[in-house]
């Protein structure tokens, strides 16, 4: 505007000059009475500048910075830790029989449910039933001749020689049979918990023997997640504490339980020590072996100030943002150095240099810089 009116004086006095050329006087005059407007124009508009501060407008914000703010306040503010997981049966059995033998029977098939003590396989008890039934005649016959010799005996008839005899006898058999039986009751295979078969590592007609795997047993309903947790982690953690499971494989599923264990020892190899946490798994959806993500709390605050971590910024003085204040007519963005604590998920708390209140810049934050005139968007 200054330079217009300049320009115009000048165009007025070179007419003005071209007309009175030779009258010094009469051009003098005219230069003071153009100065005198251009003060006068120049007072005229400072007024209307200061009208359009008022108005919240101003020749300046038409360059100024478009940002969003959002005002500092005290929020609770939550930091959690991530560990990788398995996935394991609480209830599994490795089946192998207590006794060597031909399989002449298996009564499942992979992949079938079992109850506990169902039987599952029979072993070869040939030997075993005739050794029985010789044993049984011979055991009829030992309690007959023991009955008698007792009852002789109780009448004082006979020697207690004869009477001890057959009782030795009719116990001794009897013990037999028991040993007989207890072998032919380990001969069958019955089923030690409720699950389903999962591997049939024997077929019939091969031997079994005593340690060798002979099937796989595995209770699905009841599951457990076991992860390794730094010894970093130890003091934060507590039996009970609840955590929240959730399954790569599965992103619906979701689980928010205790956990049920803390190993007590730290691996001295990895530095690590051993959480579990149990779960049910009634829908059968889940399968030992898969991987699971935990999510562990370790710290908790309710009294700091908590703002989005994208606006924090640093350089050679420490952490700092940006927060719109009034300067006179005008917003302008300050700097603002801060002391931040802990970060989670794209929030930090502050420990100070900020105040509850604070218009934080939000948005365009990375346009401005110290005294920057901005204007807040709605």
């Amino acid at each position: 505007m200054k330079k217009l009116i300049v320009l115009i004086f000048i165009s007025v006095l070179l007419a003005s000059c071209g007309n009175h050329e030779n009258d010094a006087a009469a051009i003098k005059k005219q230069i003071r009475d153009y100065r005198e407007d251009i003060v006068s124009l120049n007072d005229k508009i400072e007024k209307l500048k200061t009208k359009l501060d008022a108005l919240g407008d101003s020749s300046d914000m038409a360059n100024a910075i478009k940002v969003r703010v959002e005002n500092a306040a005290v929020k609770p503010f939550s930091e959690y830790f991530e560990a990788i997981g398995e996935v394991e049966a609480r209830d599994e059995a490795f089946i192998s029989p207590e006794v060597a033998g031909q399989i002449i029977s298996i009564f499942v098939k992979e992949g079938q449910k079992v109850k506990k003590g169902q039987l599952l396989a029979k072993l070869d008890t040939k030997v075993i039933e005739k050794n029985m039934d010789d044993v049984k005649t011979q055991l009829e016959y030992a309690e007959t001749l023991y009955n008698k010799q007792k009852q002789l005996w109780d009448k004082n008839i006979g020697s207690e020689r004869q009477y001890l005899d057959s009782k030795n006898k009719y116990q001794t058999l009897k013990n037999k049979l028991a040993t007989l039986q207890a072998q032919y009751n380990r001969s069958l295979i019955h089923s030690p918990i409720n699950g389903y078969v999962e591997e049939l590592l024997q077929q019939k007609g091969e031997l079994a023997t005593p340690g060798i795997r002979m099937m796989h047993i595995v209770d699905l309903d009841k599951l457990k997640v076991t992860a390794m947790i730094s010894e970093a982690h130890l003091p934060s953690i507590r039996p009970g504490e609840m955590v929240d499971i959730t399954f790569p494989t599965f992103p619906g599923i979701k689980f928010h339980k205790p956990i049920t264990l803390i190993g007590k020892v730290v691996n001295k190899q990895n530095r690590t020590f051993k959480i579990q946490v149990e779960l049910e798994n009634s829908d059968g959806k889940l399968k030992p072996n898969l991987l699971a993500n935990i999510r562990i709390n370790n710290y908790n605050s309710d009294t700091n100030i908590v703002i989005p971590s994208l606006v924090i910024r640093e350089d050679m003085k420490g952490s700092y943002l940006y927060v719109a204040e009034k300067e006179g007519n005008h917003r302008v963005a300050k700097k603002k150095y801060l002391k931040v604590g802990r970060s989670y998920r794209n929030k930090s708390e502050i420990l100070s240099g900020l105040n509850v209140g604070d218009k934080v810049i939000t948005d365009g934050y990375s346009n401005v810089s110290d005294g920057t005139i901005i204007s807040i968007a709605g």
